[in-house]
């Protein structure tokens, strides 16, 4: 049976959406997905299901939004089999998440939505923000020392961050580990 990530957007992010991980876990069960696990709180489930990923995304959200008391416009699921997060891991830029002492580094995984649309939503400020265009990701390096001055944070005030979910490297790289073969 073929494994899948699924990325929940929008739960469990500054008291908002509360989703606790056992009670989604098991709706998730009921819904007849295998191996289902999470991981940390933001919204990582791990699961098995003879389902594409799209329908798996489908049933997911719908779930959400039926069983649990959320800002439904906020919600949305992004389901990835294994060969999908494999290049997101494998395709990273050159040397990217390889220095977690002096750069931040996340995965901005995209939503029905196209990199060079997404793209436009960034306005990297030199010498601080870099950014990579991947195939369904954007991936984002920050200067750990000059957080504060980032623009990443600019992109929540963009329309086009509904279509984006974030996830550090360090938890994308779990992920992967995590992700049956």
């Amino acid at each position: 049976m073929p494994s899948y990530l699924a990325l929940l957007r929008g739960i469990n992010v500054g008291g908002r959406n509360k989703v606790p991980m056992q009670a989604l876990r098991g709706q998730l069960a009921d819904l007849g997905y295998q191996q289902v696990t999470t991981y940390i709180a933001s919204g990582n489930v791990l699961l098995a299901s003879n389902d594409d990923a799209a329908s798996i995304g489908s049933r997911i959200e719908a779930a959400l939004t039926d069983h649990f008391d959320l800002d439904d416009e906020l919600v949305k699921v992004l389901v990835l089999d294994r060969a999908q997060l494999q290049a997101v891991v494998e395709h990273r830029p050159d040397n990217f998440g390889e220095r977690p002492d002096l750069y931040h580094s996340d995965a901005i995984f995209l939503m029905g939505i196209d990199r060079d649309t997404a793209l436009s939503a960034f306005r990297p400020r030199e010498g601080i923000d870099t950014v990579w265009a991947g195939d369904g990701v954007i991936y984002s390096q920050r200067l750990s020392a000059e957080l504060t001055k980032s623009r990443l944070s600019a992109i929540a005030a963009s329309p086009l961050y509904k279509s984006m979910t974030i996830r550090s490297w360090k938890t994308t790289q779990k992920l992967w580990d995590l992700l049956p073969g």
